[in-house]
């Protein structure tokens, strides 16, 4: 290898890791403001390492009323669109790459248009929608909104992952005396995972991170969910960072373990290559 061809490559390898420092540091100084003291946090000269840790802004937080109430609420809400999403999404995408039918090319055009829709510019047509059918105030009802918006996308990419899948694997697979669905199941499935994992991930962060909607649509405490409890560490007392920044942290980890649970899935079949003999 060239001094010219090494150099190129170190040069690229630190502009990558400085490129991954700026983005991970604002997630390291979330987590550890959320081990400062309140006389920490408010310093004026910043503290990059906490010491000592102190948990006691965990513990104001875990403390607020029905915080396990809307933990589950989000839970519910967010692997509900997911599956949902998943399953009509599968289904979608083979119908339009392997299915020829009038207003093909009419349903691509307007999942693209659909897309391009601003999710705030909605909330007034779904919330009537939603209080005609006596849905508001429902969790399914939110779970319902998500995937308005959740649908065209991963539609749109599964479409892609299915049409690199040659249709001939599942053709012979039908003539060794596989049905339809066992090809899908044995065949198709398998090759479609790294889309499949991709569209989960973007499906749960979606449903997960939403404020308005969900702020918007429940009217009762009780349905809730963890972003519209977020606010309730601002009062007219004032703020308490503290308790505030450590419910963040508590309110990322689930993604963060969702997403290091597909990861693997993820980058290894994208890796992997296309079909093994």
């Amino acid at each position: 290898m060239s001094s010219r061809t090494r150099t190129r490559r170190n040069a690229k390898n630190v502009l990558a890791l400085l490129v991954a420092a700026v983005m991970i540091f604002p997630v390291y100084w979330m987590f550890a403001t959320s081990l400062k003291t309140p006389g920490q946090i408010l310093s004026d000269v910043p503290q990059f390492i906490p010491w000592p840790p102190s948990v006691e802004n965990f513990r104001r937080a875990l403390d607020q009323p029905e915080f396990w109430t809307f933990a589950r609420n989000s839970l519910v809400v967010s692997l509900s669109t997911v599956a949902l999403s998943m399953l009509i999404a599968l289904g979608a995408s083979i119908a339009v790459v392997r299915f020829s039918f009038r207003g093909r090319r009419l349903f691509l055009v307007v999942l693209v248009l659909v897309q391009m829709i601003p999710q705030s510019a909605m909330i007034i047509p779904i919330y009537l929608m939603l209080r005609s059918v006596n849905a508001l105030d429902f969790l399914p009802g939110l779970v319902a909104t998500y995937l308005t918006f959740v649908l065209p996308f991963t539609i749109w990419t599964l479409r892609g992952f299915v049409a690199g899948v040659p249709v001939e694997l599942e053709e012979a697979a039908m003539v060794d005396g596989c049905s339809r669905l066992r090809a899908f199941v044995q065949i198709l499935l398998p090759l479609l995972m790294p889309g499949v994992v991709a569209t989960s991930i973007f499906a749960f962060v979606s449903a997960w991170d939403d404020y308005l909607f969900a702020y918007v649509l429940m009217k009762s405490q009780g349905n809730y969910t963890l972003p519209v409890w977020l606010v309730s560490f601002q009062t007219q007392e004032g703020v308490d960072y503290g308790a505030m920044i450590a419910a963040s942290s508590i309110f990322s980890v689930p993604v963060l373990v969702f997403f290091l649970f597909v990861q693997r899935r993820l980058v290894g079949g994208m890796t992997g290559g296309a079909v093994k003999e």
